[in-house]
Formats: structure tokens, C-alpha cells, sequence
């Protein structure tokens, strides 16, 4: 049976335009859907695709307006028996966040792929063309269903929960954590690393129609408290520390955020490393905190996000989800 995929594009490098096949500045965002999918209806992928133009920007301007609005998209596409899976294309720089978003508030029913480029559609070596190729093939297999959101780059399956970008340059700039990938895919062949993880389809949260304002504040050797208040404003209810190492912080610091987890700001500390557990210490309970255990920086205010939009307000509680995520 031939797929039927509705592909969503926000613009991105994917669909950037340098002007010169060398150049390393490129204006992204510069290609239509409609434009992009006539390029690739030659490819021959076997798949049936229509496209809607949710944006077209740099992914660094993506926000909770885009996410609204590709939030809602995906729903109705979702929701369309005619519809067998979503592709999302996306820059790159802020493609982790926006996969995860969408990994929390979607079903898992139907496959969800969302996919990027590192270079311009007119530079040399364009990886574009091969990442979607692979994201049609991705989202053109049933077992894809069942695993929630994934991203596929430089021919690797990542979970959206796991992604992280970790180059600035190159086709192979994504990794994964705590599980590296979980498939290998060309434009020709799948190969998945076990079995649908999902316990169940349904989204885990509703999208809120206003996110909470969670900070992130980046710890480094000499932050003081002031350096905290200074980030932090009327609307703030929640915080999410991007620690030392296994995410520590000055005394001055952690003083600071214990004073504001009893007034009821919800804390979370992460890691500004790019891989390890974040594991609960035994003064958490005491100070109010939640460990963020895999999820960096970025996920973990989305999550916090969530929760506190949900009315979810009980560090223990908080914490059970950040366990489960």
C-alpha cells in the first residue's frame, strides 16, 4: 500500500538558499513546501506526499506561536484516516526542543518524523534531499508507530527524548542520549533497534495555549545570586539550573534557588554536559528540587513547562515524570 504522508515545513536550512554551491552564509527558509516537494517528486520515493507551510524561518525564531500552529496541523493530520504519517521539516538549531514538544502532546498511533539539513539546498554536498528521502522511508514504515517522535539525520532514528545537536557544522551533527540512535535508515532499507517503546498512543500532555515562563539559568565558576535574580522575573514559575557536572552549582547559587522553591518556584537541576545522568542527591527533598535525570537543559523547561501548565505544582510528582521521560 502506498503511504500517504502530510509534510510540514517551518523553513530551516532544509530549505535555505546560499546563492553559490561554496558559500558559507545562506539565508534559510528560502524554498516553499510546495517548491520542495516538486523537487523531490522525482526522486521516486513511493510515497504520496501534500504539503502545508506551517512557517518558513530560521529555526532560531521558532516559538510557541509556530509550535501552536504545528502543534494543530499535526493533529488534523493526525486525525485523517487519508493520512498515514507527519513529516516535519525543521532547522536544525532548535529542532530538539520542537520534536520533543511534539513528543509529548501528540499521540503515537501513526508515525511522526521530523528531520533537518546542515547545508543549504544549493551548496555543495546538500545533505537535505538524503535526510528527507530517509524520513519518508522512516515514516512510511508501520513500526515506526508506537515510538512517538523521531528525528532522522545523517541516516540515524533518534527518539525525539534522546536528540541532541552537537556540531555547528557537518552532515553527522546529531547524537543521542542515553540511547545513541534507534535505527539505521537509508533512502533504501530500515533497520530498527527493538521494539515500539511507547506504553500506550495517547499524548502524555495537552498543549497549553499559554507555556508557563520556566528560565534557564547557565551555571559557570563565579555565579553568584544576583546573577540569578538578574534572569529571573514577575512571571517566572519554574527554573531549571544548567549545572556543574552532575548538576552542581556555587553555594551562593543553590541558596538562591532553594529560597525560591519554598515560595513555590519549581526547580530542576540539569547538566551543561552533553551526556550523563542528572541523579536526586539527598538534600533534594530538603531544598525542593527535581533532578532531570537524561533530559538537558532545553527539554527539561519544556517538560517543567508541561507539567506546571497542567497544574502539576508537587516536586515528588514532578520528579515521577522527569523519572519517566
Amino acid at each position: 500500500m502506498t503511504s500517504r504522508l502530510t509534510v510540514l515545513a517551518t523553513g530551516g536550512t532544509i530549505a535555505g538558499i546560499a546563492g553559490s554551491a561554496i558559500r558559507h552564509e545562506y539565508r534559510a527558509g528560502e524554498i516553499t513546501i510546495d517548491e520542495y516537494l516538486e523537487t523531490v517528486g522525482g526522486l521516486g520515493l513511493g510515497a504520496e506526499l501534500s504539503g502545508t507551510q506551517i512557517a518558513n524561518i530560521d529555526s532560531a525564531n521558532i516559538g510557541p506561536v509556530e509550535w501552536r500552529a504545528l502543534h494543530g496541523a499535526a493533529s488534523v493530520a493526525l486525525g485523517d484516516n487519508a493520512c498515514t504519517g507527519v513529516i516535519v521539516t525543521h532547522g536544525t538549531d532548535t529542532l530538539e526542543e520542537t520534536a520533543f514538544l511534539l513528543d509529548q502532546t501528540l499521540p503515537a498511533h501513526k508515525p511522526v518524523v521530523v528531520v533537518g539539513a546542515m547545508r543549504p539546498a544549493d551548496a555543495v554536498g546538500y545533505d537535505g534531499l538524503r535526510n528527507f528521502a530517509n524520513a519518508v522511508r522512516v515514516a512510511s514504515d508501520p513500526e515506526a508507530a508506537g515510538r512517538g517522535v523521531l528525528v532522522v539525520m545523517g541516516d540515524r532514528v533518534f527518539a525525539a527524548r534522546d536528540v541532541y545537536k552537537v556540531r555547528t557544522r557537518g552532515a553527522e551533527a546529531f547524537r543521542g542520549f542515553p540511547r545513541e540512535s534507534v535505527g539505521l535508515v537509508t533512502p533504501a532499507s530500515l533497520e530498527w533497534f527493538g521494539a515500539p517503546w511507547r506504553n500506550g498512543t495517547a499524548a502524555a500532555f495537552v498543549l497549553p495555549q499559554n507555556m508557563p515562563e520556566v528560565a534557564i539559568i547557565y551555571a559557570y565558576a563565579g555565579l553568584d545570586a544576583a546573577g540569578v535574580r538578574r534572569q529571573l522575573g514577575e512571571a517566572t514559575r519554574g527554573v531549571v539550573i544548567a549545572g556543574v557536572g552532575e548538576g552542581n552549582m556555587p553555594d551562593a547559587v543553590r541558596q538562591e534557588l532553594v529560597a525560591l522553591a519554598a515560595e513555590g518556584v519549581c526547580v530542576v537541576r540539569a547538566s551543561r554536559a552533553d551526556e550523563g545522568l542528572v541523579d536526586r542527591e539527598d538534600e533534594d527533598d530538603a531544598n525542593r528540587f527535581v533532578a532531570a535525570r537524561a533530559l538537558n537543559p532545553q527539554k527539561a523547561r519544556i517538560l517543567l513547562q508541561l507539567l506546571i501548565a497542567s497544574g502539576e505544582s508537587d516536586p515528588a510528582a514532578i520528579q515521577r515524570a522527569f523519572d519517566g521521560r
